[in-house]
């Protein structure tokens, strides 16, 4: 993935800025940064869903909105809502079928074993909890085996149970990974690498390591990172 001098905005509101990066396949980046930071925005960018203002956006070599990019890609958005009048069930073979996946029973029952969706797989989504519907948007994004994941706060919602299957399962894909973040301790779980974006700004780019390396006597790494931030404000 590839993002050279991109700009978005919103009317008068600037919500990227001369943004440039490249994320190597295989990579897990964490993209950390306060609400209202540009993370969101991003992601959209990436997945072809906004268009920049200025620059290129290339996902393994091709246009974001291409179907060769999408074919690669699984995403999940912030309070992403499935198919509301669908089961859980139907949500992911409707949504395996259309991503190509072979065995669709398959795949979906063993998404609803992994996630513990398997005592809803006949409720309707409208009637799931906000939890449940959480479970059910990381397994829409992952069904296809997508080379690429991009993930936007995938932990919200979710009980701590819920939160290690999921640490688990986004460890064992084989995939170019960006989990968007404003809590360092999730980026430090499932990333190596950060890109820390403030003000639309990418103001640091580079190891988990090298954060830790930058701690000041008995200062964390959330203080690390805080004063980064601070200091590009």
């Amino acid at each position: 993935m590839e993002a050279q001098y991109v700009t978005k905005s919103y009317g008068k509101t600037v919500a990227l800025d001369d943004v440039s990066f490249s994320i190597p396949c295989g990579e897990r980046y964490a993209l950390l940064g306060p609400n209202g930071a540009g993370k969101s925005t991003t992601l959209r960018l990436l997945v072809g869903l906004l268009k920049p203002d200025t620059g290129t956006i290339k996902i393994d070599g091709h246009e974001p909105f291409s179907p060769e990019a999408k074919s690669t890609l699984g995403y999940l958005p912030e309070d992403a809502t499935p198919y509301r009048t669908l089961s859980v069930r139907e949500n992911l073979e409707y949504i395996a079928a259309l991503r190509g996946v072979k065995n669709v029973a398959d795949a979906t029952n063993r998404f609803l074993d992994e996630l513990s969706l398997r005592e809803y797989e006949r409720a309707k989504v409208g009637k799931l909890s906000r939890g449940n519907m959480q479970k059910l948007s990381i397994a829409l994004a992952l069904v296809h085996d997508p080379k690429i994941v991009l993930l936007d706060e995938p932990l919200n919602y979710l009980d701590i149970p819920t939160q290690e299957r999921v640490f688990k399962m986004l460890k064992s894909l084989d995939s170019t990974q960006i989990v968007s973040t404003h809590i360092m301790s999730i980026a430090t779980r499932l990333t190596n690498k950060v890109l820390m974006i403030a003000r639309g700004k990418i103001v640091w780019n580079g190891t988990i390591d090298a954060l830790k390396a930058m701690e000041v006597g008995d200062e964390s790494i959330e203080s690390v990172v805080a004063r980064l931030m601070t200091s590009a404000s």
